[in-house]
């Protein structure tokens, strides 16, 4: 694995930076830094910045209106938004139900919608997770009956992030009750729009509304709207799983953190010194920082076989195991140099003229510490993805 970058990887880190130091609006950075709520517009705004450019869709080929980048780029510029940072992209179109239409949709799925999903035009959520269906997928009990040149849905979605802004949902239904249960599996694009279906919010610890059930009662879905064939569904939601498990690593989001991290318990004072001096503390972040060096690395090794043409495998569970752990590691320490500054959850509410409570850099950080709570459970439990390794990998 070659570690270092080419003369044109450095030139293209250089355009990167310098692209979003001129084009980044400062409100939207510092929202992110804050780790304040960023609503439907923020998103739409930097993704729209990002598709004038052709940046939009960073992981896709050309021919589908991507940059091509190759794997090294795409780890740039992540790297480079991370350290400005910028808003994140919502992932449901660009990084998971994306490619799955440019890899096994109909061309009439590609012309539709790849261009509404590059552009903003379309915002999608995942209708995967049901009540007794999360880690155990292949479970799933919302059926697809076919009438004529439609299927009708019925059934129950839960944990489905960002359903309150989606005007799309793909969603995996279950069109054979008597196949075995990967088997009877089907995957379907659905209009959010259509009559039927209702989205109902659940506030989660962090006090934010990111996800929500979504109710099917009868909901006509056209033929049309399936993708590849009827039954194969389990085979598209691995490939979208395996894009999902890579990014949810979140490396570059994590050392942006460590760094925030090292700032705060430098501010912040123990025995008369810097926080970050006191042995038992310093011990801590060394630790996390070395876990952290060993997961870039990894992926990197991961991007080096990507580049030379190698599929994703079960390397992409450790990925995700250790990556949410990492990042739930430095939020938990990030409130732990704070103490009792982290503890408000509201540091000044709205309309009051008191001043806020305790430093600026205080500031979110009990907000993303309750958040990543959740990054050992989503996009498949970091249960699941061990049995993944202990199958795939030591064979038991």
């Amino acid at each position: 694995m070659d570690l270092e970058f080419t003369p044109e990887e450095r030139a293209f880190r250089d355009e990167v930076r310098r692209f979003i130091q001129d084009n980044l609006p400062a409100s939207l950075a510092e929202k992110t830094r804050r780790n304040i709520h960023l609503d439907k517009a923020d998103i739409v705004a930097w993704h729209r910045i990002l598709h004038a450019r052709g940046w939009s869709a960073p992981n896709w080929p050309k021919q589908y209106g991507g940059p091509g980048w190759t794997p090294v780029q795409r780890y740039i510029f992540d790297e480079e938004c991370a350290a400005a940072d910028a808003p994140p992209l919502s992932p449901f179109g660009v990084s998971m139900v994306g490619p799955v239409i440019y890899t096994f949709g109909s061309e009439a799925q590609k012309q539709k919608y790849l261009p509404r999903i590059l552009n903003m035009e379309d915002w999608w959520c995942q209708g995967y997770s049901e009540p007794g269906s999360g880690s155990d997928l292949a479970s799933l009990r919302t059926r697809a009956e076919s009438d004529g040149d439609h299927y009708v849905v019925n059934g129950h979605k839960i944990w489905t992030t960002q359903a309150h802004f989606a005007n799309m949902m793909f969603c995996l239904v279950r069109t054979d009750p008597h196949a075995k249960p990967q088997e009877g599996i089907s995957f379907l694009l659905i209009d959010m729009t259509t009559p039927g279906i209702t989205v109902r919010p659940i506030i989660s610890i962090d006090e934010g509304h990111g996800v929500n059930e979504v109710f099917l009662d009868n909901v006509r879905v056209p033929k049309q709207n399936l993708i590849g064939q009827e039954g194969k569904g389990w085979t598209y939601a691995k490939f979208l799983l395996g894009n999902e498990r890579t990014t949810i690593a979140e490396v570059a989001t994590s050392k942006q953190r460590l760094k925030r991290l090292k700032e705060i318990a430098r501010a912040e004072r123990a025995f008369g010194a810097p926080l970050l001096d006191e042995p038992a503390f310093r011990d801590k972040v060394a630790a996390i920082e070395i876990d952290l060096l060993a997961l870039e690395y990894t992926n990197l090794r991961v991007l080096a076989a990507e580049s030379a043409g190698k599929a994703l495998g079960p390397e992409v569970s450790m990925l995700k195991i250790r990556g949410s752990e990492i990042q739930q590691g430095i939020t938990e320490l990030a409130c732990e140099a704070l103490g009792y500054y982290a503890a408000p959850y509201e540091r000044r509410p709205d309309g009051s003229n008191q001043p806020p409570v305790g430093p600026d850099y205080a500031q979110g950080r009990m907000e993303a510490f309750l958040y990543n709570r959740a990054t050992t459970i989503y996009g498949g439990s970091n249960e699941i993805q061990r049995n993944i390794i202990a199958k795939m990998v030591l064979g038991l």
